[in-house]
């Protein structure tokens, strides 16, 4: 796939996003929206795909923000609109059933951070810069950020960061629990795909049924959490991935897992 802003590629198992629009330090529009959204739909298209990088193109960026020239004119219902199509983009990308991984490098602010929250997992180059500082313009978040911060760091430091719209370098993301590991610029997309090679090589459907409790269990009481396990953990085993993995196990040879 080829479009103007965001790149789709795939490599074996993996696919990878890069949001490449450095002139602009790869700031959200309504174009890279667009874009995203269809390289959400070309992923689910391919059931082969066992997880997803996500990067931004250029050495300055990660996702800097939202397009503020673009946005600056809006009326309210215009906002509305904005934060509607944001927020839906957002959420097909956390709703993929394959593990989805952020490599952030340089800035991710704004929209940016938004983008790598909806991912399962983030990582970060030692030249990284994270935060939300909606608040200095006047507006908040409107992405998901605040609820999926809020979600991931707990209220007080999430308050924090939003309160102030101060940004965290990439020590200070990795202490708060921000991001998973900090990694030497060169490094960090090297690192993302050793992950994502080793979650490509376990059973796909428990990875996405893994994925799809721990979602849809962090809101529930705990008891409503563990039936929701209880009842994946058995559905696995009248899978064919199942039978294959643990007869793998005991013949001491690699599973050829099917996704079935």
């Amino acid at each position: 796939m080829t479009n103007e802003f965001v790149k789709l590629e795939f490599e074996g198992p993996l696919a990878l996003i890069t949001v490449d629009r450095p002139k602009a330090l790869n700031a959200l529009n309504q174009q890279v929206f667009s874009e995203l959204d269809v390289a959400i739909s070309q992923i689910i298209a391919r059931p082969d795909t066992r997880a997803l990088i996500v990067t931004g193109g250029g050495e300055k960026a990660f996702v800097a923000g939202a397009d503020i020239a673009e946005m600056s004119g809006y009326t309210p219902a215009q906002a509305l609109a904005l934060s509607a199509r944001g927020q839906q983009v957002f959420a097909r990308l956390e709703a993929l059933a394959i593990p989805t991984i952020a490599a952030v490098s340089g800035f991710a602010l704004g929209g940016g951070l938004e983008l790598a929250l909806a991912c399962d997992l983030i990582f970060a180059s030692e030249k990284a810069k994270l935060g939300v500082p909606e608040v200095s313009l006047a507006v908040i978040p409107g992405f998901g950020g605040t609820q999926r911060l809020t979600r991931l760091l707990g209220r007080s430091r999430a308050k924090e960061l939003i309160f102030t719209g101060d940004p965290v370098d990439a020590a200070k993301a990795r202490e708060i629990g921000l991001v998973l590991e900090v990694l030497a610029p060169e490094a960090l997309l090297p690192r993302c795909k050793e992950v994502a090679l080793k979650i490509a090589s376990r059973g796909p459907v428990a990875v996405a049924q893994a994925k799809r409790v721990v979602e849809a269990g962090a809101d529930l009481p705990l008891r409503e959490a563990n039936e929701l396990e209880r009842q994946a953990f058995a559905v696995l085993f009248g899978t064919d991935d199942q039978k294959e993995g643990m007869r793998a196990f005991l013949e001491k040879r690699k599973a050829a897992f099917k996704n079935a």
